[in-house]
C-alpha cells in the first residue's frame, strides 16, 4: 500500500479538523484498515521506514502504531506489526436507512422526569465528580460573557436542538477527543443523559419492543425503558463488557441495545474492538439501534480513551450520548445526543413536540468554556487527581480488607467495584456503612431480577470526590464495620 497517498488522501477529507501529525497518521491507518484497504493479517511498513517516507518523527509513528496496538487494530508479532481480524463487513441492512425513520415511536408524550436533587456527598458516591476541584473562577468568567451577550430575545425558550455554539464546540471536540462521526446538525442538548435515554425510548421503540441492558447495569436506563412499556432483556457482562448469549439474538431480538463500553457500570470492564464491531453488525442485521452511554470515559486510566463505538463505522446504527455532570458538575443540567445522519431532521421535529430548552446562557457559557481550552485543561488535572485517588483507594482496600474483596474496574472513570468474598450481603454492609458516614453501594442492586444475589455481592465504591489523604481512614472505618457484622448474627 502506498502509506503516503493514504495520507495525503486523509488530510483533506479532514480538512479544517487542527490535528497533530501523529493523530493526523493513526487515523489515517485507523480509517483504512476498518474500510478494508488495508487487509486482514498484513504487515504495517517498519516504523523508521514509514518515517522517512512521511517526512516525519519517528516518534510520531511509533505513537500511531502503539495507539492501534492499545485499541487492538493490529498487533505486535515476531515479524512486525500486522494488522488483526477487525475489519466490518458492509450489511445489506441498516437500522438507519431511510425507510427505519417512518419507524419512530408513536409514543412520544408523557416523559419521566429527572430525578432533581441534591447528591448526597458522603464518601464514596458513585458518578459525583471531584466539586472542590472545579475552576470556578474561570467558568465565572464564561457565565459573565454569557450573559452580557444576552438580550430580551434571549429570555424565551431556547433552540429545539441547543444553542448553536455549543453543538458546535461538542461536535469538534468529539471529533478529535472520542473518534466520534458527527458535525452540528447532528449534536442535540438535552438535560442529561436521563432525558436523553428517556428521548431515546420513546422516539425509538414503541411499547412492546425488546430494549437490551447490561446485567449488573445502570438503573436510569432500566427506568426510562420500562417508563415507555419496553420489555427489559438482560444481557450478560463479563471482563470483556457485553457478552449475548448463544441464541440471544435470535429468541429475543432487541429494539434497542443500551451500553457503556468505556467503562461498564458498574463493572468497569471495557468493550473489546471485536465485540464493538461484531455488534455494529449484529444490531444492523436486526434493525436496532445502538445506544451509546459514554458517560466517564475521559477519566481513563492508561492511554488515551479508547474511541467510540459510533466512530468505528460511517454509517454505525448508534445514538451517541454524553454528559457534562461527570466532566463539569451535575447542577449544570447538560448533557447531549449524537444522532446518525438519516434521524437528525426527525428528531428535530420530535423534539419540537416533546420539549422546550432553557440554560440558554449556561449553553453559550459552556460553548466559550469548551473553546478557549478550559475545559480540556480541566480534564487534564481531574484525570491526574482521580487517578492518584483511585491508587489510594486500591491501596487502602488491599491493607485492609485483603481477602475479603476482589477488585475489579480500576482501569479508569469515576468509580470501582469489589466483589465480597464474605458470607455477608452486601445491602447489610451498605447499611452498617452508612451508619458510620460511608456510602458503599451494594453491587447486588445493580443487578435485574432474577439474577442470582450471590453472584453479584460486594460494592461500588465512587473515589472521584475523596481525597487521597482520606481513603485509608475511611476503608479502615468500613473494615471495622465488616468486622463488627461477621462478629455478630450472620447475615
Amino acid at each position: 500500500m502506498d502509506y503516503g497517498l493514504l495520507v495525503s488522501t486523509y488530510t483533506r477529507q479532514l480538512d479544517g479538523r487542527k490535528l497533530t501529525r501523529q493523530r493526523l497518521l493513526y487515523e489515517c491507518l485507523r480509517s483504512a484498515i476498518l474500510d478494508g484497504r488495508i487487509a486482514q493479517g498484513s504487515q504495517l511498513t517498519a516504523t523508521r521506514t514509514l518515517a522517512a517516507e512521511l517526512g516525519m518523527a519517528r516518534n510520531s509513528v511509533i505513537y500511531a502504531y502503539e495507539r492501534l496496538t492499545a485499541e487492538g487494530f493490529v498487533a505486535p508479532t515476531r515479524h512486525g506489526t500486522t494488522v488483526a481480524r477487525v475489519g466490518l463487513a458492509r450489511a445489506g441492512h441498516s437500522a438507519g436507512e431511510p425507510g427505519r425513520v417512518a419507524e419512530l415511536s408513536r409514543r412520544v408524550g408523557g416523559l419521566q422526569r429527572d430525578r432533581d436533587g441534591m447528591h448526597d456527598l458522603l464518601p464514596f458516591v458513585p458518578g459525583v465528580p471531584d466539586l472542590e476541584g472545579f475552576p470556578l473562577a474561570a467558568w465565572r468568567r464564561c457565565v459573565e460573557r454569557a450573559w452580557r451577550q444576552m438580550g430580551p430575545r434571549h429570555l424565551g425558550y431556547g433552540r429545539i436542538e441547543g444553542q448553536p455554539a455549543l453543538r458546535h464546540a461538542i461536535a469538534e471536540y468529539l471529533k478529535v477527543s472520542r473518534g466520534v462521526r458527527c458535525e452540528m446538525d447532528q449534536v442535540f442538548i438535552t438535560d442529561g443523559t436521563q432525558t436523553s435515554l428517556d428521548l431515546c425510548a420513546r422516539m425509538l421503540a414503541d411499547a412492546g419492543d425488546t430494549a437490551w441492558v447490561e446485567n449488573p447495569g445502570y438503573g436510569g436506563a432500566r427506568a426510562a425503558f420500562q417508563s415507555a412499556g419496553l420489555k427489559l432483556e438482560p444481557v450478560p457482562v463479563d471482563a470483556d463488557g457485553l457478552a449475548p448469549r448463544p441464541g440471544q439474538w435470535r429468541d429475543a431480538p432487541p429494539r434497542l441495545i443500551y451500553i457503556t463500553p468505556s467503562h461498564q457500570y458498574p463493572l468497569g470492564s471495557i468493550l473489546s474492538l471485536e465485540r464493538r464491531l461484531k455488534l455494529i453488525e449484529d444490531a444492523r442485521a436486526a434493525g436496532a439501534w445502538i445506544i451509546e452511554d459514554d458517560y466517564d470515559s475521559e477519566f481513563r486510566r492508561d492511554g488515551v480513551p479508547l474511541s467510540a463505538v459510533q466512530g468505528l463505522s460511517e454509517d454505525a446504527p448508534v445514538i451517541y450520548l454524553g454528559t457534562f455532570s461527570k466532566t463539569m458538575f451535575p447542577a449544570l443540567r447538560l448533557g447531549f445526543m449524537v444522532v446518525p445522519r438519516c434521524l437528525a431532521t426527525a428528531v428535530a421535529g420530535t423534539l419540537g413536540e416533546l420539549s422546550r430548552r432553557g440554560h440558554v446562557a449556561e449553553q453559550v457559557a459552556l460553548a466559550d468554556f469548551i473553546d478557549s481550552g478550559q475545559f480540556a485543561r480541566h480534564l487534564r488535572r481531574m484525570r491526574q487527581r482521580y487517578s492518584q485517588r483511585r491508587d489510594a483507594l486500591q491501596a487502602a482496600l488491599e491493607r485492609h480488607l485483603r481477602g475479603s474483596v476482589t477488585v475489579s474496574g480500576s482501569a479508569g472513570g469515576m468509580h470501582l467495584s469489589a466483589r465480597l468474598a464474605l458470607p455477608l450481603a452486601d445491602t447489610l454492609v451498605s447499611r452498617a456503612a452508612r451508619e458510620q458516614g460511608l456510602i458503599v453501594r451494594p453491587l447486588s442492586t445493580y443487578r435485574l431480577p432474577g439474577t442470582p444475589l450471590e453472584q453479584y455481592n460486594g460494592f461500588v465504591f465512587g473515589y472521584a470526590g475523596v481525597p487521597a489523604s482520606a481513603i485509608d481512614g475511611l476503608i479502615a472505618r468500613l473494615a471495622s464495620v465488616i468486622a463488627s457484622l461477621q462478629q455478630g448474627p450472620a447475615a
